[in-house]
């Protein structure tokens, strides 16, 4: 959805300085600050309900599969499209009014990270638009954030790292991500950096060694491979790839993926 603009054409005739798409639909942002929405109507291509915002102020625009979120220069926060999929900011209203420098999307929900290292989170809550269950760890100290389709994982400023999302336990196909439990004890420092493919994490420690959480045959699971000496991870959609000081490469996860 979104091949047809048609119906926004002449405010696209100039001006555009950036595009952001979700799943269904497309969000050109103009250089006035202001914001032209086509696509799927129900899921951000129509921003009707949210126009008086969007007139002027806009500074980024993040999309979900099925949503919008908009930061405007006075570090407010406007959300529009599918509603209890990010698109309905309402219970979190009164934190998203000033403060918020970034944005990061799952799949279905947003988590903002706020000036003050504090996270808040909407949308559909099994993927991370409830954290509650770690919200005494995300009141300050965030530093970064990084999502898969189903979780977010936070990596704190004293190099340690908070997960929420899908991943109620330990099984291969229910642990997304948001249960990082079984590697809890090596996750309370030294975390230097994280990276996720579409259903697991992998960080990046200080001393060259890599922690990895999530669903075991897409990567969260590293345990047959050697990841000692590492400089850099990259993610695929269902493996991982390291690379090694030593200028050698380890990959692990779904074999038909990488």
């Amino acid at each position: 959805q979104g091949g047809d603009s048609s119906t926004v054409a002449s405010s696209l005739t100039s001006g555009v300085s950036s595009i952001v798409s979700n799943g269904n639909a497309f969000a050109a942002l103009k250089t006035d600050g202001s914001v032209v929405t086509w696509g799927g109507a129900d899921y951000g291509g129509n921003s009707s309900g949210v126009a008086s915002s969007l007139s002027s102020g806009v500074s980024s625009i993040v999309g979900n599969s099925l949503a919008f979120a908009a930061i405007k220069t006075d570090g407010s926060v406007v959300t529009w499209g599918y509603a209890d999929r990010g698109g309905d900011s309402s219970s979190v209203a009164s934190s998203l009014t000033s403060g918020v420098s970034s944005i990061v999307s799952s799949n279905i929900a947003f988590a903002a990270i706020k000036t003050d290292g504090s996270v808040v989170t909407w949308g559909y809550s099994n993927y991370g638009g409830d954290s509650s269950t770690v919200a005494s760890s995300l009141t300050s100290g965030v530093s970064s954030i990084v999502s898969n389709n189903s979780a977010f994982a936070a990596l704190k400023s004293n190099g340690s790292v908070v997960t929420w999302g899908y991943g109620s336990n330990s099984s291969d196909y229910s642990n997304y991500g948001g249960d990082s439990s079984s590697v809890a004890s090596s996750l309370t420092s030294g975390v230097s950096s994280i990276v996720s493919n579409s259903s697991a994490f992998a960080a990046l420690k200080t001393d060259g060694s890599v922690v990895t959480w999530g669903r075991d045959s897409y990567g969260g699971d590293s345990s047959s491979v050697d990841l000692t000496g590492v400089s850099s991870i990259v993610g695929a959609s269902h493996a991982f790839a390291v690379l090694k000081t030593d200028g050698s490469v380890v990959t692990w996860g779904h074999s038909s993926y990488g």
